[in-house]
């Protein structure tokens, strides 16, 4: 009897692994490290988000005009970045052959470096980095998309940042960490990437990972020169359940074979989905994946 009860109990799980197997779905194993790891990457990524530096605290967006550009807290600026009391004259910005000159005012300070700013700077130039300005609890400095200047503004007390309570998930699934082919084009290659302003920029094709899924191949084309490659991708989550315009995928570089892993649980958000005030790219048309990605960060808010 109890022979009978074993070489039943292998049969049906033979079985189940049989019909499993032809369904085009795998068996997965819940690994408890595999599952930390991706918490404290995705806590990492929390973290980074709510920093000085992080998305969360963007405050405005501010085009430049060529020449001259009164920067102030109030109303009858240029640039008018939101009042908190009185109104405060903050300046001017210059905007002048691809640089941009500050011009500190005589009485409310801005620092730079934590250092006050009592003489004219170049905070904008195409052979350095941007400087950051401050004052209070603003941050600011400029950035440039295509052929526009424009100033970004982050307030470290902005209220995105209290009501920000976290980024729900998908559980995590390792099967969804999948194994990628780079197939990198014979001669160099750019393919056009279009951002939320309706300006597109042309970008150097790194190659195109292929994987699959269920029994079906998948392509996705990727971009970047580190040694991180990066995918703006779509699939049919998108609709309800995640980020409307698609998410954002890192991945390392592949090894001498030309293999690399794709792990969806890694998925983010663009920022666009935490602030009106980036500029974010969409993924192109051909990293549109017909199925559903059922891994990485969902929608945020009401975004």
């Amino acid at each position: 009897m109890k022979r009978t009860f074993l070489c039943s109990r292998w049969l049906t799980a033979s079985l189940l692994l049989t019909l499993i197997t032809a369904s085009g779905f795998r068996l997965i194993v819940d690994d408890p490290a595999y599952r930390t790891r991706i918490d404290q990457w995705h806590q990492e990524r929390v973290t980074s988000l709510k920093s000085e530096n992080g998305w969360l605290n963007l405050a405005g967006l501010f085009w430049l005009e060529a020449g001259k550009n009164s920067l102030g807290r109030g109303t009858n600026f240029a640039v008018s970045f939101p009042e908190a009391g009185a109104r405060v004259d903050l300046g001017a910005l210059y905007l002048e052959k691809g640089e941009v000159r500050f011009v500190p005012p005589k009485e409310a300070e801005v620092s730079a470096n934590g250092k006050a700013v009592t003489a004219p700077i170049t905070i904008f130039s195409s052979d350095d980095n941007s400087i950051t300005l401050a004052h209070g609890s603003l941050r600011w400095f400029i950035i440039k998309r295509g052929d526009k200047y424009g100033v970004r503004l982050r307030d470290l007390n902005s209220p995105y940042l209290s009501e920000f309570h976290g980024i729900d998930r998908f559980p995590v699934d390792e099967s969804w960490r999948v194994n990628a082919k780079l197939e990198v084009p014979s001669v160099p290659k750019t393919i056009p990437i279009l951002d939320v302003l309706g300006m597109t920029s042309q970008q150097a094709l790194a190659g195109t990972l292929v994987f699959e899924r269920a029994g079906k191949t998948y392509r996705l084309d990727a971009v970047g020169d580190g040694p991180k490659l990066f995918i703006l991708f779509g699939d049919l989550t998108n609709a309800h359940q995640t980020y409307g315009s698609g998410r954002f995928l890192y991945v390392d570089k592949p090894g001498a074979d030309g293999t690399t892993v794709l792990d969806f649980n890694q998925a983010i958000n663009p920022p666009c989905a935490f602030t009106p005030y980036a500029t974010c790219p969409l993924p192109p048309k051909q990293n549109k994946l017909a199925l559903s990605v059922t891994a990485g960060e969902k929608r945020y808010g009401d975004h």
